[in-house]
């Protein structure tokens, strides 16, 4: 088991979306989409420029992962695409890649598109740096209500469990994965527990 923690800067619900049960990685960071594995754990934590610097958004354990396509496809996760004259929850799905019968990428309408609904190249070249989506079912989402990280996971024998910088953190020593499983295994509540810290 590993841990990935990395930051947040815009908390929308949209990545990850804690919505409808189950938490989902679906578009940006990559990285942690293509090397992150079920059973590994993933901190999303604040930043300064949301206010919640050194504090958590969300954590969760990874139940599965799958391509764009099979989550497109998969009648689990029909909740997740968005739908905008629903609930701000549906408005920020992030089920919005798939194929189309010629085999090129649709981005649908969505927080990632431009605001007409056509596509943000920018956005989807960089999303589909991997053709992975993580979801848990086995997580909490403090969202606006971000939980200070503990102490004992600032400063642990040179392992920190806040990221520096943009890029995210992994390769983390066994005892300081032991000790963020622990920690993780004791919070009192699971789930979506608070708004996204952008929702006015």
């Amino acid at each position: 088991m590993r841990v990935f923690s990395y930051k947040i800067a815009r908390d929308y619900g949209f990545a990850p979306n804690p919505f409808h049960g189950v938490c989902t990685l679906a578009t940006c960071k990559p990285q942690i989409r293509t090397s992150a594995q079920p059973g590994d754990i993933v901190v999303g934590c604040g930043c300064s420029g949301n206010g919640l610097a050194g504090r958590v958004i969300c954590v969760l354990r990874i139940s599965g992962k799958c391509s764009f396509q099979d989550y497109w496809d998969d009648p689990r996760f029909a909740m997740k695409k968005p739908f905008f004259r629903g609930s701000q929850s549906r408005a920020y799905g992030d089920n919005i890649y798939h194929h189309d019968e010629h085999g090129r990428w649709v981005q649908e309408r969505s927080h990632h598109s431009f605001a007409d609904g056509s596509m943000n190249e920018a956005n989807l070249f960089r999303d589909i740096g991997s053709d992975s989506v993580l979801w848990s079912e086995d997580f909490a989402y403090f969202g606006r209500a971000a939980s200070p990280i503990p102490d004992h996971l600032r400063a642990f024998d040179g392992d920190d469990l806040y990221p520096t910088g943009r890029s995210h953190r992994v390769g983390f020593s066994t005892a300081f994965v032991a000790a963020t499983e622990t920690w993780f295994q004791q919070l009192p509540a699971r789930g979506y527990l608070a708004r996204p810290a952008a929702w006015p």
